[in-house]
């Protein structure tokens, strides 16, 4: 059997199609549907150019594959668009790198961390359920709006000719404020936030939300994180994935409810958990590493290189010097804490060069994942083998070693390259 999978990511927009687990043929567009902000904290993109891309590379697959059994869907967690009671867009995407959940709230708290403390729920910026406290507390949610939903949500109804959105609880979930033993949002917690519950999606119960061209299930969008375990695995549970893209994920599957300090319980596709610790930056922190190369050239020189990534890996393949510094890649801050800030500790007058900081940077994006692991594990989380997914860590041997050093294991890099897109295709492969 074919199945078609969509992923509405944060800078492409990529559809593939997968049959018996092996990818077949995947179109890939860039997502150039930011808007300019008025304000640095504010992300936005515009929902109907993601929509068009999307559905311009489904019909282009179905037109090579018209043998395409099922669809599934997937994209950027966390972030919400608001529709009319048609199905038609009343506001941008805000994404779930949107800053306005870090807006002082009173003299001592932000917008996100009023929301946590008034529901009891851990809640960060880019959340939809803080995005829209935000909006709603200062006038700015459309009267109108019927529902908010994810932008895959929308992609999803678009494909079926839907004018009501459907959320899948892994979706539903990275909005905040959702009970994960109920299955579903606490209305009690949004009303006391004053919020109306009426806003929310309707969480799906798996089955087909229509069809596309009248024949084809299309079913409910679910998370990018949770359809990228599920194509880097090639749908195995009993793997730890490590995913470094824009930012990074380490992934664990549980099948019993856990808590882990730190990380986040997500649901899972079909049953269970996934205990998810979260980067902001991830490989970003390299791209920023290669971007203070690339300046430094160009103010020394004169000459703007167009690009460092093959001196970085020139540098790098002298081997790992003694004497690294502490590099901490936090340049966005963390989910719990976004003040935080990146950090160099421990230079002296013989580690103060390129090569030192460039494994500095490699020890401190592993670390960071490597300190979510450790959280896992305290909690009671099982060992497994370790997964490796995602661009930032493919084109990267010397990241990839420095994991395999600090977890003490091979880690077996996937397969799949389309991860998400083939994970939403898996999804609905499994789907009755």
């Amino acid at each position: 059997m074919k199945a078609l999978g969509i992923d509405a990511g944060t800078t492409t927009v990529c559809a593939a199609v997968v049959e018996n687990g092996v990818l077949l043929d995947s179109v890939t567009a860039p997502n150039n549907s930011a808007l300019v902000a008025a304000n640095q904290w504010e992300k936005a993109q515009d929902p109907n150019i993601i929509r068009d891309a999307a559905l311009k590379a489904a019909d282009e697959l179905f037109e090579k594959h018209p043998d395409i059994a099922k669809i599934g869907v997937t994209g950027q967690m966390h972030g919400i668009l608001y529709l009319d009671g048609e199905g038609a867009p009343l506001s941008p995407l805000y994404t779930w790198q949107d800053g306005r959940g870090n807006l002082p709230y009173d003299s001592c708290r932000s917008y996100a961390a009023y929301l946590g403390e008034l529901t009891g729920y851990g809640v960060s910026s880019g959340y939809g359920s803080v995005t829209h406290f935000y909006n709603v507390k200062n006038g700015i949610a459309p009267e109108n709006a019927a529902v908010f939903c994810t932008v895959h949500d929308y992609i999803a109804m678009s494909l079926c000719g839907n004018s009501s959105s459907v959320t899948d609880s892994t979706d539903g979930a990275s909005f905040g404020l959702f009970d994960l033993k109920k299955n579903c949002f606490d209305a009690e917690a949004f009303a006391k936030a004053g919020m109306s519950p009426a806003i929310l999606p309707k969480i799906s119960d798996g089955s087909p939300i229509g069809f596309y061209k009248g024949s084809v299930p299309v079913y409910a969008a679910i998370g990018d994180n949770q359809a990228s375990f599920i194509g880097a695995s090639g749908g195995r549970r009993e793997t730890m994935l490590i995913n470094v893209g824009t930012g990074s994920q380490f992934s664990a599957y549980t099948e019993e409810y856990m808590e882990c300090p730190g990380l986040d319980t997500r649901p899972f596709p079909g049953g269970g958990y996934l205990i998810v610790g979260a980067s902001l930056c991830g490989g970003r922190a390299y791209a920023l590493l290669e971007r203070f190369f690339r300046e430094s050239v160009k103010e020394i020189t004169g000459r703007s290189p167009e690009s460092c990534y093959d001196a970085m890996a020139e540098i790098l393949s002298e081997g790992m010097p003694d004497n690294i510094p502490t590099v901490s890649p936090l340049f966005q801050g963390t989910r719990e804490n976004p003040d935080l800030r990146g950090s160099i500790t421990g230079l002296d007058t013989d580690n103060f060069t390129p090569r030192h900081l460039l494994w500095g940077m490699l020890n401190g994006m592993a670390r960071e994942l490597y300190d979510m692991y450790l959280g896992y594990k305290n909690a009671g989380g099982a060992d497994y083998e370790l997964t490796g997914s995602g661009n930032g860590l493919r084109k990267n041997k010397y990241l990839q070693e420095r994991f395999e050093k600090l977890f003490g294991m091979p880690i077996k890099m996937s397969d799949c390259r389309e991860e998400a897109a083939c994970g939403a295709a898996l999804y609905a492969i499994g789907k009755s």
